[in-house]
This record gives C-alpha cells, structure tokens and sequence, in this order.
C-alpha cells in the first residue's frame, strides 16, 4: 500500500480567520464543505492543512489525516493488529471511503481514500 498525501486536522471554530492566516503562509483553500476546509501549498499542492469546526458523520474530530491507495487493506491490517476503531469504515457522501483509528498515543486517524 502506498500513501499518497499526509495532513495535519485542526478543530477550529475561527474557519475565516485561519484561511486569512494561513494564506500569509502560501496556503490557499482548495476544498469548503463549511463545516471542514482544506488549505493547500501553491507551490506543493500535497503539502495540505485541514481545519474542521466537526466532522459531519464521525463522533470526534480526527487529529490527522491520511490518505492511502487503498483504504480496505490499511482497515483490514489495523483490525488485525487489534487497533482502535473509532469511526467504521464507509463511504462518504462527499466522495471519500474511510475509517477513523486511535494510534498508540490517544491521537485520532482518519484513514481515507478518494473514490
């Protein structure tokens, strides 16, 4: 399995404000569903920030995300090693399949992939 992009998650209820400063940062919004907004490098389009005010389908907002080429195997191998899973795995309406897992220090992981 491959990762394709890595990207810190941030709880915020200051969306605008952060876009602002970030954007002095080179960070420009490539993706705002309102209640979650994606920032992404104009130099480096991987290079990402997510901020998210909730998370409109899972009971915690994540830590980190990571997107995988393939989303099933990662969900299969965190079940086999006896990982937390704090979101099932499934689909999302906004086009992402993914799960959330609690990694050994309490943080939360969204692991996704793009459908």
């Amino acid at each position: 399995m491959s990762i394709r992009r890595v990207m810190p998650d941030i709880r915020s209820d200051a969306m605008e404000e952060s876009r602002d400063f970030y954007g002095l940062l080179g960070f420009e919004e490539v993706m705002n569903l309102g209640w979650v907004m994606t920032l992404a490098s104009r130099s480096n389009p991987t290079a990402q920030v997510t901020f998210m005010s909730q998370d409109k389908s899972a009971p915690v907002v994540p830590n980190m995300s990571v997107e995988v080429d393939d989303v099933d195997a990662v969900h299969a191998a965190m079940r086999e090693s006896g990982a937390e899973i704090v979101h099932p795995l499934q689909d999302e309406e906004w086009g992402v399949r993914r799960f959330f897992v609690r990694d050994p220090n309490g943080k939360v992981v969204n692991v996704l992939s793009h459908q």
